[in-house]
């Protein structure tokens, strides 16, 4: 789970020249395929998805033509932004519609930080914490419902084959639960150094795997792992228990290593847990 610790440890660190390097490559493909269709075979356009609670602003790329499988991407604490987007691009451009929604529409449209940086000059953990108090086991799944809905009434979504969901820090809760909102839809769910899998609640996510009809990826971060050393073998344990098939590893990274604009990017494992994400999504949809 993703707290302030993680943010003081990570200010310390900053961005070396390999991470650095990094972004910058990312911007660059970020460059190529912002406006679509283009030569990557892209199209990106903004959207907005009523709700009960208000408008959602979101983005939905895709390959420019025929229909593809649907992937709903959960960000993290920081919200929608350019490098959560350029990895929405990658997904695409590996042939899927992507729709990446805001989680904290509620309270003001994306981005509401352009990157780790703005986060952390702009009391980024203050306003979070603000921010997730309505995102409710009971919220975030009327949202995915409405997500899910919206997907299957695009031309580029190809409703024969299942939906997918990945997600960061918060955002890896978001998933398991879009998957118990959604179970005859939804049959992948990755989370990357996921927080609030496991707790005592009754709507935590480890109880609504039973609720599901998804394969799972559930790749964790080494320092979560550390603090909290039973919560893979419960989450395995609840799986095996619900009958879902499910992959459990702990990364060589700290928590958010997967996520580009992070000072804490470990590329190699990365490309690793976004490997297995693909393998994850060939296999289930």
């Amino acid at each position: 789970m993703c707290d302030e610790t993680d943010f003081v440890a990570m200010k310390k660190r900053g961005l070396n020249r390999r991470q650095f390097g990094a972004v910058g490559a990312m911007a660059m493909l970020s460059a190529c395929v912002a406006v679509g269709p283009d030569e990557a075979g892209l199209t990106e356009t903004a959207t907005t998805i009523p709700t009960p609670d208000g408008a959602m602003d979101a983005v939905f790329i895709r390959p420019a033509t025929g229909s593809h499988p649907g992937v709903i991407l959960w960000p993290d604490g920081l919200g929608s932004r350019d490098a959560i987007k350029m990895m929405a691009r990658r997904l695409a451009a590996s042939g899927y519609a992507v729709l990446v929604p805001n989680p904290f529409y509620r309270a003001s449209p994306a981005p509401q930080f352009v990157d780790y940086a703005a986060f952390q000059n702009g009391d980024g953990m203050q306003k979070i914490g603000a921010w997730r108090e309505p995102l409710t086991a009971d919220a975030m799944m009327r949202d995915a419902r409405l997500l899910v809905n919206w997907l299957d009434g695009q031309e580029a979504v190809d409703r024969s084959r299942g939906i997918g969901t990945q997600g960061y820090c918060m955002g890896g809760g978001f998933a398991v639960w879009t998957a118990a909102a959604a179970p005859s839809r939804v049959k992948a769910v990755a989370s990357f150094h996921g927080g609030g899998l496991v707790s005592d609640e009754p709507t935590a996510p480890i109880y609504m795997l039973d609720d599901t009809e998804a394969a799972f990826l559930i790749a964790i971060a080494r320092n979560d792992d550390a603090r909290y050393p039973d919560e893979k073998d419960k989450l395995r344990a609840a799986a095996q228990a619900a009958g879902v098939p499910v992959e459990i590893e702990v990364y060589d990274g700290d928590h958010g290593w997967t996520v580009l604009d992070f000072p804490i990017y470990v590329e190699a494992e990365a490309e690793r847990a976004w490997e297995r994400l693909l393998a994850l999504y060939d296999r289930a949809l």
